[in-house]
């Protein structure tokens, strides 16, 4: 019986460390696929207003994974995946409502404070995940975890410091802090569905978020672009934000909130990657810095 037992909880153990090394792989690959976003984005937004792409990008993500789930459910015949319930309905309103909030924001906020200073500041969104898991969901953040974050969070710091007076506290620092930790909460909210389907959350989030997007850049006075950056802006969001997401959701449920944000955060370091192989930009000492 003893010996029943220990062997259950060996394959039970094994099976569960095997869990979380797969589920990092997703958090990396989450971030590795929203890192493409960064140098590509910048040659869409010479023809896409800032806010109208936000709008394409989410709609890109929700529209293509519900395409990807049509294709799917048509060619396989696989498990299904458990779908959001009304007892989830809180935490699926909250994660569009901040979705749509935090965006908003952040353009306020840039337009009061220097990119530099918003740069600096986008670091904060790891610490606010980590901050809000612990004390509103109860999270069991670890003192390593905790060394690991701060370490996370000084490298994300060298990496966007711009020199002397590049961080200013003023009131479009508020903004930008607001628009993060909006984001913050974001983030704990799609923690407490990952153990549904991913795919219907990016779904949600993605249509019902790009919408949002849409009607204030809109109101914004942003005209829509031609057709042909439109479905370049969308496939983007596709890849970049809707199987990023996906990959992100799937990271939670095993990794926690918390865990999946620091690893996530390597995100920047591949942007600046992406850049050089893309953009043939060539970084400073201080990425060397901070990437070691």
């Amino acid at each position: 019986m003893n010996y029943k037992l220990q062997s259950w909880l060996t394959s039970r153990l094994g099976n569960m460390l095997l869990c979380k090394k797969i589920a990092t792989v997703f958090a990396i690959l989450a971030a590795a696929l929203y890192a493409i976003n960064i140098p590509i984005s910048k040659l869409l937004l010479e023809h896409v207003g800032a806010t109208m792409m936000a709008g394409f990008l989410y709609l890109g993500a929700g529209i293509g994974m519900l395409i990807y789930c049509l294709i799917n459910k048509t060619l396989s015949k696989g498990k299904q995946k458990e779908l959001l319930t009304k007892k989830e309905l809180p935490y699926t309103i909250a994660m569009v409502i901040l979705d749509i909030l935090a965006p908003i924001l952040l353009m306020c906020g840039i337009s009061r404070t220097s990119s530099a200073n918003v740069s600096l500041l986008n670091n904060f969104e790891i610490v606010a995940t980590s901050l809000i898991a612990l004390i509103i969901f109860h999270e069991v953040i670890s003192k390593k975890l905790w060394f690991a974050i701060g370490l996370v969070t000084v490298a994300s710091i060298i990496l966007s410091f711009e020199g002397n007076g590049a961080f200013t506290f003023n009131e479009g620092s508020l903004l930008v802090l607001g628009a993060f930790t909006c984001w913050g909460f974001e983030n704990n909210c799609t923690k407490m569905l990952s153990n549904k389907s991913s795919e219907e959350i990016v779904i949600i989030k993605g249509i019902f978020s790009g919408l949002g997007s849409l009607i204030i850049a809109l109101l914004l006075g942003e005209s829509i672009p031609a057709i042909k950056w439109v479905l370049m802006v969308s496939v983007l969001g596709f890849v970049a934000y809707g199987l990023s997401i996906n990959f992100y959701i799937m990271a939670q449920k095993d990794l926690g909130a918390a865990k999946t944000s620091a690893y996530y955060s390597i995100a920047p370091f591949l942007g600046v990657a992406f850049s050089m192989l893309f953009l043939g930009e060539r970084p400073a000492l201080q990425f060397y810095v901070a990437l070691f």
